[in-house]
């Protein structure tokens, strides 16, 4: 069971065998743990934004990628995540509130390698992976980017166009 907010919209997912009864149940359960979570992390709070990139920065790249700006933006409705490599900055799409922490880590590392290696290659790739969740929270994404399109009756299958989940 899981819950985040996808734009204006919140998802709750639960197993498909609840009664209606213990659907509500949850779904009610869901959302106050979703509102105090997101309480804990308020998307507006840029300070701490940018304190948790350099604390993942130290942690997972030997400081090698030091930001000088990291922001919440509104205006990402295609990327989870974008960096300025010529200024230090870095942008995350506030449709990241909600997620999971270690789902927004993996995003702040993602762009955070992007300040030492501005393209998709294996070098990459394997500083990425150096966040030890890296595969579980591009996994999680690509699920949030397919909801949609199964929802609407679609394959679900996700396109390449987030280069946070792109090879």
């Amino acid at each position: 069971m899981s819950a985040y907010r996808d734009g204006d919209k919140t998802v709750v997912l639960v197993p498909a065998s609840f009664s209606r009864a213990e659907e509500q149940r949850w779904v009610g359960r869901m959302l106050e743990r979703l509102d105090a979570r997101e309480g804990r992390r308020r998307p507006g709070d840029d300070d701490a934004l940018q304190a948790r990139a350099r604390e993942l920065a130290e942690r997972y790249l030997d400081g090698r990628a030091l930001p000088e700006s990291v922001r919440w933006v509104d205006n990402q409705q295609a990327r989870w995540g974008s960096c300025t490599p010529d200024n230090g900055s870095i942008r995350l799409s506030r449709r990241l509130s909600g997620m999971p922490g270690w789902v927004v880590d993996y995003v702040l590392v993602h762009e955070l390698v992007h300040l030492v290696i501005p393209h998709h290659g294996a070098e990459f790739w394997d500083m990425v992976r150096r966040y030890p969740k890296a595969e579980r929270a591009r996994g999680y994404l690509e699920g949030v980017s397919a909801a949609p399109r199964l929802d609407a009756g679609g394959s679900g299958e996700v396109e390449e166009e987030d280069d946070v989940l792109g090879d």
